[in-house]
């Protein structure tokens, strides 16, 4: 099969690049990932202005885009730029919104910010496990870990009515919310509703929510994939000029071969997400993500390491930009379960 980009994604993918190198540097990355709002918000709107939101979303419900290919150009791309920008949540909840009626124009558009609050203290990757409840109009619960909560305009809440899971819509500004930021930068936040009135948009929810956690999945392989391959060119390029004993360090064939065997690492988790990306939408879906998801997680953890001890002690300052790679790549493990998590999925079937 020809996994080659099309004409169209290949656009995308030279446009967000250029747009990112361009604007979003790490010194500036680093400013505004660590500090509230946890990202640039004149950013977020030049994002949908050259249609990166769009490109997450079907023809059908108003953008171009919306299959596990078009997300993977967009989080490849906000990985290699290490790019905190609330995308994650924008994909998400667009995902789970395409199952409804909603107008999804002004969320394209940059003009309303999303987020899809589901994981609970006790249930941080199960829906079935959720103790939110709805009685009639009104929600009552605690979500936990909603990533871009802190700056929606609108949260998409999952609450058990019955013997049911429904998705209720709730506006930000009627609820208590406690933004933080991540170990590695960027924001999420803790939700508390307490009687809080919301509109039911889905009775059932499950597949729904299926859909969006599979592309939320696809989305983070994606995004640790150009993250690893950063952490591999600054390692190359390292080895190349970085000298002992009067040559450089990567002449030494250990650590030839300690590249050699990170390379192979990075290109069998590319080839796992464009799995993954390929069956997005197909009864595959789930189980190929899960599948990509623990490769992705043990693979990161291989670069992450090499990547830092073969530089050294440089790798672990603030300044140098290794560090915060690492840490993101890291994090990617735990974000939407993590490798554990993933693995029992995969034996379970």
């Amino acid at each position: 099969m020809d996994f080659s980009l099309t004409d169209d994604r290949r656009m995308l993918a030279d446009t967000l690049a250029r747009y990112l190198a361009d604007q979003y540097p790490i010194e500036h990355r680093n400013t505004v990932a660590y500090a509230a709002p946890f990202h640039d918000p004149a950013k977020w709107a030049e994002l949908a202005e050259l249609g990166v939101i769009g490109a997450l979303v079907p023809e059908a419900k108003g953008g171009f885009g919306g299959t596990g290919f078009d997300i993977a150009v967009v989080f490849e791309a906000l990985g290699r730029a290490l790019c905190p920008e609330p995308m994650l949540a924008a994909l998400m909840g667009l995902t789970a919104l395409s199952h409804t009626d909603q107008e999804l124009d002004p969320i394209i558009a940059g003009e309303t910010r999303i987020a899809l609050a589901t994981g609970e203290l006790d249930a941080p990757y199960s829906s079935s496990d959720i103790a939110t409840t709805a009685t009639g109009d009104r929600l009552t619960g605690r979500k936990s870990v909603v990533y871009g909560g802190g700056v929606a305009d609108t949260l998409l809440v999952t609450a058990r009515h019955g013997a049911g899971i429904g998705l209720y819509q709730v506006a930000a500004s009627d609820t208590q919310i406690t933004p933080f930021g991540m170990v590695d930068g960027g924001g999420a936040a803790e939700v508390f509703l307490d009687n809080t009135p919301a509109t039911r948009l889905l009775a059932d929810a499950g597949p729904a929510l299926a859909h969006a956690e599979t592309a939320g999945i696809v989305a983070l392989c994606a995004e640790a994939v150009g993250v690893m391959e950063v952490l591999k060119d600054q390692t190359l390029d390292y080895l190349k000029t970085r000298k002992q004993f009067g040559r450089a360090i990567g002449d030494f064939q250990v650590l030839q071969h300690r590249m050699v065997d990170l390379t192979i690492e990075i290109e069998q988790a590319r080839s796992i997400t464009i799995q993954a990306a390929d069956s997005l939408g197909t009864p595959h879906g789930p189980r190929h993500a899960s599948m990509a998801k623990n490769l992705i997680g043990r693979a990161g953890k291989l670069v992450s390491e090499e990547a830092i001890q073969l530089h050294g002690g440089i790798a672990m300052t603030w300044e140098y930009p290794v560090s915060h790679y690492a840490k993101r790549l890291i994090m990617i493990d735990h974000q939407l379960g993590d490798t554990d998590t993933h693995l029992e999925r995969v034996i379970a079937g």
